[in-house]
């Protein structure tokens, strides 16, 4: 079977404004942003061609909606007449501080009816979904996730999430072909105590047995721990100073939608998405890279076999 696109589900996109400081100057970087627009950006820089399902209206919108045109990617959006997301941050101090933030207002029914189709459509012709979440839980509701993700896997696409809390429960109920999901997430949510190996090892035979097919959990720079097959491996990755640590996870997302649209196996794609997240981490663009870069990279992530088990 041919090379599959990835459809993008990117329901609430912010308009991000960046202050820079550049030498003895100060420099203002307005991109788009939100972590489905991280991803489609990355997954197209891999190589596979993307499709982004988006709303976008008002003000903000109308600067937004132009900026998501980027290489490689299919732009399809339904109008909003207001609501739009941004934020404004300073990194001038060689840290990022957040200024002024709107994750965007919820989107109303007839909006939500009107992506939903459009996503489905999409989805289906691209043969695999990435359903991304939005800046704050309110403004998509977490049964939406839940109905698009069962529909498209219903009917022959894999669907794949990075997603958390009731958003992250109601789309495992869909049964996805991949989930990934950061320690971080599990701790905040509750779904572990802490970040040791043991207690991830458990939660990601809970993610399986919650409805993953394949379950991948990120651990920053010590590596992620995946799900494949039912059996566990410890994802070894190189290890790079960070200039920009957010971003990573959405990277790892991105490289493994690449390499299963491109025909890739679940390990390969394992293997390119941690190369992806590791160069992240060494950009201030987020979801920015070089391919050449992450397959130099892919060759130096390791599989580990772990015991396969469930802990007790």
């Amino acid at each position: 079977m041919g090379n599959k696109g990835v459809m993008v589900f990117v329901p609430a996109p912010q308009l991000t404004v960046t202050i820079e400081q550049q030498h003895d100057k100060a420099e203002l970087h307005v991109h788009p942003g939100g972590q489905g627009v991280w991803q489609a950006r990355m997954i197209t820089l891999l190589g596979a061609q993307v499709t982004l399902c988006a709303a976008a209206g008002g003000e903000v919108g109308r600067v937004l909606e132009p900026l998501l045109k980027f290489h490689g990617v299919t732009l399809k959006t339904i109008k909003r007449d207001h609501g739009t997301g941004w934020y404004v941050h300073d990194r001038r101090s060689g840290k990022r501080e957040e200024l002024a933030e709107d994750p965007g207002q919820p989107l109303s029914r007839h909006e939500m009816d009107e992506l939903y189709s459009l996503a489905l459509a999409e989805g289906l012709r691209a043969g695999i979904a990435v359903l991304s979440g939005p800046a704050h839980p309110s403004v998509v509701p977490a049964e939406v996730y839940r109905r698009l993700a069962t529909d498209l896997g219903a009917n022959g696409c894999k669907v794949i999430i990075d997603l958390s809390a009731a958003h992250l429960s109601a789309a495992l109920e869909a049964r996805p072909y991949v989930v990934k999901v950061s320690h971080e997430e599990l701790i905040r949510d509750g779904m572990v105590k802490d970040g040791s190996t043991a207690a991830l090892l458990k939660a990601l035979h809970k993610l399986h047995a919650d409805g993953a097919e394949m379950a991948l959990v990120s651990r920053g720079d010590e590596g992620a721990l995946a799900l494949i097959d039912d059996r566990v491996y410890e994802v070894d990755m190189p290890r790079m100073i960070a200039a920009e640590s957010r971003g990573a996870g959405d990277s790892m997302t991105a490289g493994v939608a690449a390499v299963l649209a491109q025909g890739g196996t679940l390990c390969d794609a394992v293997r390119t998405g941690a190369a992806a997240g590791a160069l992240n981490v060494t950009r201030h663009g987020l979801g920015t890279g070089r391919v050449d870069a992450v397959q130099v990279l892919t060759e130096r992530v390791r599989l580990t076999p772990v015991d396969t088990k469930v802990p007790a």
